[in-house]
């Protein structure tokens, strides 16, 4: 009588005890049996890094092996897949990682900065070397979009990607506008609850969720991550008025990714963009995470969920272990590294109308020299608002039609020589989802 042979379980190194880390070996403690029945093989730890061994976790640690250096972690002979869950683009997590595909390990990443800095070699090392990279908690906490895009529309033609990347940017632009408040009350009370980045730039300014703008583009289109290639806005700028009269003009305000290859080259934006209130991007509330995949095949999906917490980004964390355990390797961006192409970046932007909001000196003509300087710079009214005024100014709400975006810059260089401006303009795309 035959017997199956016995399979040796899967040895992790959990690099970094935060939020998501803990999240993380909370699951192979509590679940143990279900992720062996799903995978045919045991799931197990065998040693953990962190700065501090002596502080409390709320999580039983003492069955691990502790180790100081994460890089001493990622190189130790009874782990198999180094699980690094640091951040940070350089230092320990870039050299642990580097070191873990030296030494014949797989790893499961959480970084998304890592990936968007350095994903190109960081591939061509695991690939070259016979090892995998899995980050599926990368881009979108608990969000399968990477095993979406690299399994589930393989066999499409990907025409854009885009979506809400950072939940902390939409939470504030979505409760500015249920409680009525000016952003920086509403940025302040993010701080507060821990929602901010220790640099907020990193929220509030796209660069979080550029870098994960990126690699779906390197993903959906078969090039090289190309990071300096995304044109990043943040939401400083955006006013409780801009909020207001968006709404007035039935749409909302979004921290909006977009990504497409197009004749000119590769766009990727990650900036304020004006979304039809009754779409399912213009209904997202809170610090939910949307993104929106339109393939030729396929047509448009799309996928909402958590962008971050313990329990979401530890639960994609587990997705790509678990595959791991079941023997799925795949190229670390969907195809083999040496592939990818080097993208063009495109110069300027698919056409798309715009909102421009300009505060006006309340003076005879004010309006026919705005739409003359605009004329000028081939920018065409499509819709035009006017508010109630003070004595001396009055706000103006302009939608255009398509246009690009060099036009309403050109515009706006010229607008200040009409001698009618009161303030600063805004000048929002108007994205058709």
């Amino acid at each position: 009588m035959s017997s199956v042979p016995e399979v040796s379980p899967l040895r992790l190194g959990i690099a970094g005890l935060g939020t998501v880390g803990i999240g993380t070996v909370r699951i192979v403690q509590e679940h143990a049996a279900l992720i062996a029945a799903r995978t045919g093989r045991a799931v197990t730890i065998s040693a953990v890094c962190a700065r501090d061994p002596r502080k409390n976790r709320d999580a039983d640690l003492s069955g691990y092996a502790w180790e100081s250096d994460a890089v001493a972690l990622a190189i130790r002979p009874d782990v198999d897949v180094f699980v690094e869950l640091m951040g940070g683009h350089e230092g320990a997590a870039k050299a642990a990682t580097e070191a873990a595909l030296k030494a014949g390990k797989d790893v499961v990443t959480a970084n998304k900065a890592l990936l968007a800095h350095h994903g190109q070699a960081l591939a061509e090392l695991a690939e070259g070397a016979g090892r995998v990279i899995r980050f599926e908690a990368a881009v979108a906490g608990g969000i399968p979009v990477i095993k979406t895009l690299t399994e589930g529309l393989a066999g499409n033609a990907i025409r854009r990607v885009m979506g809400v990347m950072n939940g902390t940017c939409n939470y504030i632009l979505t409760r500015m506008e249920s409680a009525g408040l000016p952003y920086e009350t509403v940025f302040e009370e993010a701080r507060q609850l821990g929602y901010l980045e220790a640099d907020p730039t990193l929220d509030v300014g796209g660069i979080d969720a550029g870098h994960k703008l990126a690699i779906l583009a390197a993903i959906a289109f078969g090039t090289k991550v190309s990071f300096a290639g995304v044109t990043l806005e943040g939401i400083q700028k955006i006013s409780i008025d801009d909020i207001r009269r968006a709404d007035d003009m039935g749409y909302k305000i979004k921290l909006l990714g977009v990504a497409q290859m197009t004749g000119r080259g590769l766009e990727q934006r990650m900036m304020p963009c004006l979304v039809p209130a009754a779409s399912p991007l213009g209904q997202l509330q809170g610090g939910t995470n949307m993104v929106v995949l339109e393939g030729d095949a396929v047509g448009q999906i799309v996928l909402r969920g958590p962008g971050a917490g313990a329990g979401p980004t530890a639960s994609a964390v587990m997705a790509d272990v678990i595959d791991l355990a079941r023997g799925v390797r795949l190229p670390v961006f969907g195809q083999p590294a040496t592939t990818l192409a080097e993208p063009e970046v495109a110069v300027t932007s698919t056409p798309a109308p715009y909102y421009l909001r300009l505060e006006l000196l309340d003076k005879p003509g004010a309006l026919a020299k705005v739409a003359t300087i605009l004329g000028e710079a081939g920018v065409s009214i499509s819709r035009l608002r006017q508010y109630g005024h003070s004595d001396q100014t009055a706000p103006v709400l302009i939608v255009t039609h398509k246009t690009t975006r060099d036009a309403i810059d050109h515009a706006i260089g010229n607008l200040p020589s009409t001698g009618v401006l009161a303030g600063d303009i805004v000048a929002l795309r108007i994205e058709e989802v």
